[in-house]
């Protein structure tokens, strides 16, 4: 079977590499927490409780801070290990992984200065652990987490909300299902007013993750006992209660040594009336025999659902990291390859919307299909070729002579004047398919995961594009202003020769008598030119869209980002870097996801490295 070594010894090196790497389950919204999922007892007890005593009980050493107030300031990761005989005890702290430290008073130092070193001397609490491992003959192997102590009084220094603050640090340990809870009361307080208790009982209230301690029994009044609370009749648990005599006051002032202490507590029980039948399961030895033996326990229950859930964060975590991409090269080639490979996802993208692999290219043909047509539709030819204004757009181009028999230059100012109508609609093209143009351009950006990544680029790119498609829609302009001026220059003759001619009845038409200025000639004067606009009309409608998608369209598939292409080769390599500043929130989220991710597979390494029997 796998030693109870081996497992304890697993879950300490993880949790080691959760401090290392910044897992100790605060920020479990934003990353995957390991820290969560390992079985650990964590130490509870209100201030004066003799919380430390009992920790200090079963390390067998003095080497906690002492003191009045609020002591324990951030979480302690206590990891024991279990020496042969013989050997020489150390003391490591995870922050100082080259020291051994063998005088314990060194120790309660080092506790409370890193402690300063993290919150200041504001007497302010922080969720960061220290970690500490003992190697010892006297110890069994065990993790214990001790938290500040419970209060409900700030004291001098401190604000009022750090009340709060600690039971929420507390209650975050406590809460969680893998936590194995070490309750810790005095016995010569009332056991219903016991903070430890309270808070066991809110967020484990059947009692099976709660171990019961109960302290300073020998400070009781004289002929009383705990005995209702230790045999379970007080408040009931699923584990049996144990007791505990501390060194007093006077011993620790006396520095009297802690392995006589136990075998004083030992003798305590052996030897009082009230607890002498329960003195075997009883005292700091036995505590820590029976967590150590507990916790095994429930590691190696919960050891197949902790690789479940580590197989699966890896292939989240890995997935992220895909997502966000890995970190950019420092010299100029790669730094210019990418930025070429970024602009070439981005041209795919574009492309794809042009080309209807993605929406928003057909608002172009919609351009062509729907607002061009009604554009020409609304041109106010009806009133530019009225029997009054063809009068007198006629009659001004006689001048002094009237005409004969067709008013030549009266059609053809009517015909040049009603073409210049069309300039509206081409422009508005134009303008249309190149606004269009630039909003594909903005969401293919949106849509290139990996340029997330660049803010400046994605603004660099997004200038270029735009700065080109402005020289496209100047290019657009002019050739759809040029096809309505090439109509104006030069007129369908044929489409007049085959209009019929105005005869009179004798059949004479060079001596018609026919009043050539009444409403009827000027009405089909009128007709003759709106037939010949709805010619020209049905051209433009089909030209103008050649000439926007030649100039603007198929430019923008050939040759969008050629200029920016140009500049980009010219750059050096602090301009390059600069482009691929990327987001510092991204950039951040990265470094913490592959900070993670290192854990995890650190965690599974250490897991496959034990040998498994079943």
């Amino acid at each position: 079977m796998t030693t109870m070594e081996s497992l304890i010894g697993l879950v300490n090196r993880i949790q080691r590499a959760c401090t290392v790497l910044g897992d100790y389950g605060s920020d479990g919204a934003t990353l995957p927490t390991l820290w969560e999922a390992l079985p650990s007892v964590a130490v509870v007890g209100g201030q004066s409780s003799g919380k430390s005593s009992v920790l200090e009980s079963i390390v067998g050493r003095d080497f906690l801070p002492r003191g009045s107030g609020i002591v324990t300031r951030r979480p302690l990761v206590l990891q024991l290990h279990k020496m042969e005989e013989g050997q020489q005890e150390y003391a490591e702290f995870l922050h100082l992984p080259k020291r051994r430290f063998t005088d314990f008073a060194l120790v309660r130092k080092e506790i409370q200065d890193d402690t300063d070193r993290l919150t200041g001397r504001t007497k302010q609490i922080s969720p960061v652990p220290i970690h500490l491992s003992i190697y010892s003959p006297n110890v069994v192997n065990l993790t214990l987490i001790d938290l500040p102590g419970l209060t409900k009084v700030a004291i001098e220094g401190q604000p009022d909300s750090i009340v709060e603050e600690i039971e929420n640090m507390v209650r975050s340990y406590v809460e969680k299902p893998n936590c194995i809870i070490l309750a810790i009361s005095p016995a010569n307080q009332d056991i219903a007013t016991s903070d430890a208790i309270k808070l066991a009982r809110e967020v484990d209230p059947t009692g099976e993750r709660t171990f019961g301690v109960l302290t300073k029994l020998d400070l009781m009044d004289k002929g009383t006992n705990a005995l209702d609370v230790l045999e379970g009749r007080s408040y009931r648990l699923q584990h049996p209660w144990v007791g505990i005599v501390n060194r007093s006051q006077a011993d620790i002032n006396k520095n009297v040594d802690m392995i006589a202490a136990r075998k004083k507590e030992r003798d305590y029980f052996a030897t009082s009336p009230d607890y002498g039948h329960l003195g075997s399961k009883m005292g700091s030895e036995y505590l820590a025999k029976l967590l150590s033996k507990h916790l095994e326990s429930v590691i190696r229950s919960r050891i197949p659902s902790i690789m479940s859930l580590i197989n699966k964060t890896i292939d989240e975590l890995e997935s992220e990291m895909d997502h966000l991409g890995r970190p950019i090269a420092v010299d100029a080639g790669a730094q210019l390859y990418t930025i070429l490979e970024l602009c070439r996802a981005f041209d795919r993208i574009f492309k794809e919307h042009l080309d209807g692999g993605r929406p928003g290219g057909d608002r172009i043909y919609g351009v062509f299909d729907n607002q061009l047509p009604a554009a020409l539709k609304k041109l106010p030819f009806d009133r530019h070729l009225s029997p009054q204004n063809v009068k007198k757009v006629v009659s001004e181009a006689d001048g002094y002579q009237p005409h004969l028999i067709a008013p030549e230059q009266g059609y053809r100012r009517l015909i040049e004047t009603a073409l210049n109508y069309f300039k509206g609609p081409a422009e508005a093209s134009v303008d249309a398919v190149n606004f269009i143009l630039k909003d594909l351009v903005r969401k293919s950006i949106g849509e290139t995961q990996e340029l997330k990544r660049f803010p400046t680029l994605q603004a660099e790119i997004a200038a270029a594009a735009n700065e080109a498609l402005e020289r496209f829609r100047d290019d657009g302009r002019k050739t759809a202003l040029r096809l309505v001026e090439m109509e104006s220059s030069y007129l369908t003759v044929d489409f007049f020769r085959k209009l019929p001619q105005e005869v009179e009845k004798g059949g004479n038409p060079a001596a018609s008598t026919i009043d050539r200025y009444t409403d009827m000639h000027f009405r089909r004067i009128g007709s003759n030119v709106s037939s010949y606009i709805a010619m020209v009309s049905d051209t433009l409608r089909d030209t103008i869209p050649k000439a926007v998608v030649y100039c603007q369209v198929r430019e923008a598939k050939r040759s969008l980002l050629n200029h920016f292409y140009t500049q980009v080769g010219k750059k050096e390599a602090k301009q390059l870097a600069q482009s691929l500043d990327e987001d510092p929130a991204l950039m951040e989220r990265r470094h913490q996801c592959a900070k993670r991710l290192e854990l995890y597979k650190s965690a599974r390494d250490e897991i496959d490295s034990v040998a498994w029997v079943r």
